[in-house]
């Protein structure tokens, strides 16, 4: 009980310290974390995708091969005050119900987007990051993860074009173990109206 008591002394004295000789520091460090936390223009891009969409992908196991048609349904919401973009993709692959979830964040302090990934098809989550090209009007987002069909390292390269207010394509390209790079999905969604 003593002990208990002596180090929550020490504690007090230590923060109330600190808040006598670093005043002009805690509101630096205030209006550093409020610019940190509060929502901005990249925010709002992603809050222009806010809605319920239609998709309709192509995906490729083999470069060489025809791709596998897919088709599904996306809703993007807003989430935690507007500060991430979170998408539900419902729909079917080779046969199967797919379902995947994401999360998109634009951090403030790094200036990038971050984002990750989980579905059914898996146990992993992917996990990548990058900028905003407005010229294109395209997100460019890469990262790496761990191939399950050859247990080695993939590369991974994600663009999300913006077409217009109603049309977004994606595409995704993966290198495993240093091979050149492949397309392996293209996926077109539509806003529904």
């Amino acid at each position: 009980m003593k002990n208990t008591f002596i180090y929550a002394s020490i504690c007090m004295l230590f923060f109330c310290t600190k808040a006598m000789t670093s005043t002009a520091q805690t509101e630096a460090e205030m209006k550093a974390w409020m610019e940190y936390m509060t929502p901005g223009e990249m925010h709002k891009l992603l809050a222009q995708q806010e809605g319920d969409w239609t998709t309709e992908g192509k995906m490729w196991m083999d470069p060489k091969s025809a791709p596998m048609v897919t088709k599904g349904e996306c809703s993007y919401k807003m989430v935690l005050g507007g500060r991430y973009h979170e998408s539900q993709l419902k729909g079917d692959f080779m046969g199967q119900q797919f379902e995947g979830r994401g999360l998109m964040a634009y951090d403030n302090f790094k200036k990038q987007f971050e984002s990750s990934w989980i579905d059914n098809m898996g146990t992993g989550m992917m996990k990548t990051t990058g900028k905003f090209d407005p010229a294109t009007k395209t997100f460019n987002m890469t990262g790496k993860e761990i191939d399950p069909m050859t247990g080695k390292e993939m590369a991974i390269r994600e663009t999300l074009q913006i077409v217009d207010n109603d049309t977004q394509v994606m595409t995704m390209y993966n290198s495993v173990g240093g091979a050149p790079e492949s397309k392996t999905m293209e996926m077109t969604f539509k806003r529904k109206k």
